[in-house]
């Protein structure tokens, strides 16, 4: 089994704006139950 190297240094910039979209979706999830924890405190 070989490793194709320019396949993967091809792929880091595919799997860094995946990981990207998911650091953002979860700080945008952590903002939003901040915001509703905020509006509706008891």
């Amino acid at each position: 089994m070989s490793l194709n190297v320019a396949a993967f240094v091809d792929s880091l910039s595919i799997m860094g704006l995946g990981m990207l979209g998911i650091f953002i979706v979860v700080a945008v999830l952590i903002a939003v139950m901040v915001l509703l924890t905020r509006v509706f405190h008891d």
